[in-house]
């Protein structure tokens, strides 16, 4: 069995509420085993017997759009995946001793150069980007309201959904629910 992370798209923001409990039944209803969630945002942790990415995100997508009524992107991750993640340090640390916050925006697919090189322009004094794998890192040197740059315009210039958590988030996870 593998043990993935699904980071779900849109939950329990913009009027999509999802009672923890539920998704966990959700999740479990669409046959998967050892389900358990990491706190109110859509992380979804649970073992599957099958190694198809995108047959297993697909039928997370379908199941929930069919109980919720609305779509749900997904981007499903392994830990050893999410360690790797975890692990790459794009940003020099003197930006994170200056208060800086990292976030990562999981993707579908790692983006086409053309694409990849529309995401990086968007860099500036506030915000800085990089694009490994299926991953952008996203350092914000100010307050994320400070910010010109949001996960609805990287989906836009992406042309394919992202959903974004704070790195800590990330870490934290990891620490809590890695069993390697």
């Amino acid at each position: 069995m593998t043990r993935y992370v699904a980071f779900l798209r849109a939950i329990n923001i913009g009027g999509h509420i999802v009672k923890m409990a539920d998704l966990r039944q959700h999740f479990a209803a669409a046959g998967f085993a050892d389900v358990e969630t990491y706190i109110q945002t859509g992380n979804v942790i649970f073992e599957s017997a099958s190694d198809d990415r995108e047959a297993l995100e697909c039928r997370i997508e379908t199941h929930l759009e069919n109980v919720l009524g609305y779509p749900v992107a997904t981007f499903l991750r392994t830990f050893p995946e999410l360690t790797a993640v975890l692990t790459h340090q794009p940003f020099p640390p003197a930006e994170f001793e200056a208060g800086a916050s990292l976030y990562i925006a999981f993707l579908k697919a790692e983006p086409a150069a053309e694409i990849r090189d529309k995401v990086l322009a968007f860099a500036n004094e506030v915000d800085a980007f990089h694009i490994h794998g299926r991953e952008l890192y996203w350092l914000g040197r100010k307050q994320q309201m400070q910010s010109t740059f949001s996960g609805a315009l990287l989906e836009k210039t992406l042309r394919s959904p992202a959903t974004v958590r704070n790195m800590t988030t990330v870490r934290k996870l990891v620490a809590k629910y890695d069993r390697d």
